[in-house]
């Protein structure tokens, strides 16, 4: 296929490896026109999943990038202008969503923004710089459009990189983008050196939030058990290079949340997701203490503070 890839992040850079080794054209379009002369002369992303081996594959700005003539365009953009992008491509061809979050404007999934074209979700327990190394990993592609899944399950799937397939898709993305703010509260736990008990007990209770959240707007149970939920919570959980899980650390030793995205150098997409999916519990009339809790530390709650209120919560059934 003839792929564009928005976005040269580090998933972005890695999804784009992967393309192009299973023998796709693949284009990565980039916003920074510097960013992507390095890339076309070095064969190397300046700032992004550094050490991928990006010949072979050639780098556009975005706004130069060939997407009317794509048979594929692959969004690995924020979650705060997913929507934006995706109504302003050209053409009609089918878009697979990289980005792990809920739009913040409205809470809804990102690939209900989607209009007038299919639309499918690619998440799991993905590090992208392991996946550059050629390191193994495994994968969900999600789609209301099981044609299309399995097509894109075929383009993506190597030796390497195992990719299942799920009509889930509404379990996928709510689970991808609520285990960012998990990871959050789990950083938090190792900022405050409360132990391996602790954050197993943070990461389990959050698991469940994933469950009652996605349940709640009709995803299937099985969904949370696979590797859009439990697996990709505990790679971010626990990966030392998480974004989430390293900015809920720098929250607990100190920084405002400005300062930890700020020392990343990367979007947070926890950061971003928090309030959303509290609005959107809200509305649900469902509890989720521990995003919760992560929001009003967010605000200015010392994190001991939410500890202490975690604990203290009346014992209850499993």
């Amino acid at each position: 296929m003839n792929v564009v890839v928005l976005g040269a992040g580090s998933w972005g850079t890695a999804v784009a490896c992967l393309l192009r080794d299973n023998g796709h054209d693949v284009v990565l379009a980039a916003r920074d026109h510097d960013q992507v002369a390095v890339i076309n002369e070095t064969g190397r992303n300046p700032r992004y999943a550094t050490g991928a081996d990006l010949r072979g594959i050639a780098a556009a700005a975005i706004d130069a990038a060939p997407i009317a003539g794509a048979e594929l365009v692959v969004l690995a953009v924020p979650s705060r202008v997913f929507g934006e992008v995706a109504s302003s491509l050209p053409g009609d061809s089918p878009i697979l969503s990289l980005t792990k979050g809920l739009d913040p404007a409205t809470g809804a999934r990102l690939s209900t923004l989607v209009r007038g074209r299919p639309v499918a979700v690619l998440s799991g327990p993905n590090i992208a710089d392991e996946i550059v190394r050629g390191l193994p990993a495994a994968a969900v592609v999600a789609s209301d459009d099981l044609e299309l899944a399995v097509r894109l399950q075929v383009a993506v799937h190597s030796a390497l990189f195992r990719v299942y397939v799920s009509d889930d898709i509404a379990g996928v993305e709510l689970c991808a983008a609520a285990k960012n703010v998990i990871a959050l509260a789990a950083g938090g736990a190792d900022g405050l050196s409360l132990g391996d008990n602790a954050k197993a007990a943070l990461v389990a209770r959050g698991l469940a939030e994933m469950r009652r959240l996605a349940e709640s707007a009709g995803a299937r149970p099985d969904t949370f058990a696979g590797l859009a939920g439990m697996g990709d919570l505990i790679v971010t959980c626990w990966a030392p290079t998480g974004r989430n899980r390293r900015a809920g650390e720098l929250v607990a030793r100190g920084a405002t949340a400005e300062e930890a995205a700020t020392e990343i150098g990367q979007v947070v997409e926890g950061l971003t997701t928090a309030p959303v999916m509290r609005d959107l519990a809200h509305r649900l009339g469902i509890e989720l203490p521990i995003t919760e809790g992560v929001c009003a530390v967010l605000e200015g709650t010392p994190l001991t503070d939410l500890v202490t209120s975690l604990m203290r919560r009346a014992p209850t059934t499993e």
